[in-house]
């Protein structure tokens, strides 16, 4: 079972940036042929997905972060990345990673990393 940690989230101000990072235990192999995603979820809402990159590095994104969060890959470290610019009150949440996949299967959810942005 691949367990998914993330990390890099805290407080920061409105208009400022982070650097989230989700650190797998999949093989290279397994972590090579899967997409992997960030997922968010703020209080009282469902959790959404935020951005995802496929196992070919296309990526996806929700429209309320096009053009200020990125996410990227890293092949060798099996590590995902999504950093966020011009990040407001409104993205504040906690931020998961997990598999993003055309079966839509996903692995267990991790503890995730909070997202605070003050205004």
């Amino acid at each position: 079972q691949v367990r998914l940690v993330e990390s890099g989230g805290g407080l920061v101000q409105a208009g400022g940036s982070l650097r989230l990072s989700c650190a797998t235990s999949a093989s290279p192999s397994t972590f090579s042929i899967n997409g992997f995603g960030w997922y968010r979820q703020a209080p009282g809402k469902q959790r959404e997905l935020v951005a995802g990159i496929s196992a070919g590095s296309s990526t996806t994104y929700a429209d309320s972060v096009k053009g200020r969060f990125s996410i990227s890959r890293d092949n060798v470290g099996n590590t995902v990345y999504l950093s966020m610019n011009s990040l407001k009150p409104e993205d504040a949440a906690v931020y998961y990673c997990n598999f993003y996949n055309p079966s839509g299967w996903l692995g267990p959810w991790g503890q995730g990393t909070q997202v605070t942005v003050s205004s």
